[in-house]
């Protein structure tokens, strides 16, 4: 297949950048943009590439000469004269006998290839456009596709006030047949984009090819900028789908947008204010957003497949104009109970698609390549948690829709809300922590199971600051049992008010089963349910085979016997402010009212926090 690359453009939008070398031939990296360009297409096996050039055409041309040093052979066409997007390629239809690759000079682009080339075969294609989706949509054309990936609209802007559209947009980069140069007009000046592709899609199989892969023009220069930091930092080569990406799956309801039972008009669909500040903190950092939600109103007859797209059409509007978007959107519209008499019966299935099941997660994983390993599934409710760790996540719940209240499996972490989650996810703030506990354990020499212990006040950090040394034992090889001292809690009709936080958590009773748990012996118990909405259920704590034993709760430093068998001590500690903050928000979460919480928040403060707090001198390290 050959290519061709745009490389005519005057670049005027740069300034005196490019007053003596043309806009594809800007260092970037070292080399300049158009190099990067020939050295992708020779990695993916073009051989031939064409060159269109007009604009101080003699830098380009001086460079590459025959492209032998770049192990192509490549060849230029000057347009007399300016002819667009389409009119140079309509001059070089002699020597386009088969389908080829077009590129538009002033974009950095890094994709797998010959992904690109496989769909197009497999869609028997006579035109491909590559497209995804931006941060800017109300001032981009916009593309439709349907559910085959063929192309079906074509959205010029400015976009009519009022309608909602989703974020696909025209990336510059195309595979098109000789049937299309066919169509084309000699000699006349036209935009594939704005003349062409509107006018024959109607009449002849035009495709999307949906990617998320590294695709920005550097026109202006905030956009080179841009670009010329995204090559630094890796990411236009992390981007490619040759390398595994990382990805961040959304329950829609109640974790996007505010829990409406069965939404069927985009009007029922409210987005919480801190939704697309969060999602936008995702597309900085380089991770896929992939929305996965079950939406039965499909089955259940209260809207159509087409009402449900139009719902996302709004979502994907109102996020994009506060510079926002989501990579994919996958939905699910069946629910396997049958014999309602107003069920739609097509949707009545047991499909492989309902969350818990992860027909949506793999659709996304095969499409982009993604490793579940080092991806997270942020939801509200337990169908969304089970999903996630089927499919090898890490699990994310949040305290907005259904909470997380009615579960048997409880989420790797537990944060508010999505802003909070994706804060933790992108910030990493135990990051340093960690890596210090890491410097502790590699100089461990004696015996194993290396023991860690985590005490702190409550709701200061103690499980999330356990649940990422896990992970990240785990991540390496290593076996880990995490150990969660709230599982020794008192149930509270059990409890009376002349307890302590000693008394609450059965400390004596806490001592001799860790005791017996480092030394070896197996234990079960019943689990603390801190929900009036859960049930307790069996836990099987087993050390036999555990490399490092993480114990964390509130009284984890608190027994003399414990923390003598212990390794690594740690405190977690919040200033008074957030304390208060996240103690109201965790009981609120738990039905109790504000009169009751702050009652509740006097008497902790005089028989457990300042006990507690003095624990922080037989700590190895104090953890903020």
């Amino acid at each position: 297949m050959k290519a061709v690359i745009l490389a005519g453009g005057k670049g005027t939008r740069l300034g005196n950048l490019t007053q003596e070398i043309p806009k594809p031939m800007i260092l970037i990296g070292g080399k300049p943009l158009l190099q990067h360009q020939v050295d992708l297409l020779v990695q993916y096996g073009f051989r031939e590439i064409i060159i269109l050039v007009n604009y101080l055409k003699d830098p380009i041309i001086r460079y590459f000469g025959d492209g032998s040093k770049f192990g192509a052979s490549i060849h230029y066409f000057e347009e007399p004269t300016p002819l667009g997007t389409v009119g140079g390629i309509k001059e070089i239809e002699n020597q386009l006998t088969g389908d080829f690759l077009v590129l538009y000079g002033d974009v950095m682009v890094s994709m797998d290839l010959n992904r690109l080339i496989a769909f197009h075969t497999a869609k028997n294609s006579e035109c491909t456009l590559v497209l995804h989706p931006n941060d800017h949509p109300h001032d981009s054309d916009l593309v439709e596709m349907d559910d085959e990936s063929r192309i079906i609209a074509f959205h010029a802007k400015p976009h009519p006030s009022g309608i909602w559209y989703h974020n696909m947009v025209n990336a510059g980069v195309y595979i098109l047949s000789p049937v299309v140069l066919k169509m084309l007009e000699k000699g006349r000046k036209a935009d594939f984009g704005r003349d062409i592709f509107p006018m024959i899609y109607k009449s002849m199989g035009i495709y999307g090819y949906h990617t998320t892969e590294y695709l920005k023009d550097m026109g202006t220069p905030d956009r080179l900028e841009k670009v010329q930091h995204d090559l630094i930092t890796g990411k236009v080569s992390r981007s490619n789908y040759e390398n595994k990406q990382s990805a961040v799956f959304l329950d829609r309801d109640g974790v996007l947008n505010v829990e409406r039972s069965y939404i069927s008009r985009p009007e029922d669909l409210q987005l919480y204010d801190y939704t697309a500040p969060a999602i936008k903190k995702l597309n900085q950092a380089g991770l896929l957003t992939v929305v996965v939600t079950n939406q039965s109103a499909v089955a259940r007859n209260l809207c159509t497949e087409e009402e449900v797209k139009t719902i996302h059409k709004k979502m994907e509007t109102e996020l994009g104009e506060q510079g926002a978007w989501l990579d994919a959107i996958h939905y699910c519209p069946h629910h396997p109970d049958k014999g309602f008499p107003e069920e739609n019966p097509k949707y009545k299935i047991d499909c492989d698609c309902r969350k818990p099941k992860t027909g949506m997660f793999r659709k996304a994983i095969d499409k982009f390549n993604i490793d579940p390993g080092t991806s997270y599934m942020i939801g509200d409710s337990e169908r969304d948690i089970k999903a996630g760790a089927n499919t090898g996540c890490v699990t994310i719940g949040v305290r907005t829709g259904y909470g997380i209240k009615k579960t048997s499996i409880i989420p790797d972490f537990m944060f508010s809300n999505l802003a909070e989650a994706v804060s933790f996810i992108v910030d990493e703030p135990y990051k340093m922590q960690v890596d210090e506990v890491f410097r502790h354990f590699e100089n461990h020499k004696s015996s194993l199971p290396y023991v860690i212990l985590i005490g702190g006040n409550t709701r200061t950090g103690k499980s999330t600051l356990a649940a990422c040394l896990r992970i990240s034992f785990e991540k390496l090889g290593h076996q880990v049992l995490q150990v969660g001292l709230d599982n020794w809690i008192l149930p509270e009709e059990d409890r009376s008010d002349s307890m302590n936080v000693y008394d609450r958590f059965r400390l004596m009773s806490l001592e001799k089963d860790i005791a017996g748990l480092i030394g070896g012996e197996t234990l079960k118990l019943a689990t603390y349910a801190n929900h009036p909405d859960r049930n307790s259920s069996p836990v099987e704590y087993d050390p036999s085979n555990a490399r490092v034993i993480i114990i964390e709760g509130v009284v984890a430093l608190s027994s003399t016997a414990v923390r003598q068998l212990a390794h690594l001590k740690l405190f977690t500690a919040a200033d008074k402010e957030t304390f208060r903050k996240r103690f109201f928000e965790y009981y609120g979460w738990r039905g109790k009212t504000v009169d009751e919480i702050a009652l509740l928040f006097e008497k902790r403060e005089q028989d457990e926090f300042q006990l507690i707090e003095k624990e922080s001198k037989l700590a190895d390290l104090i953890i903020n």
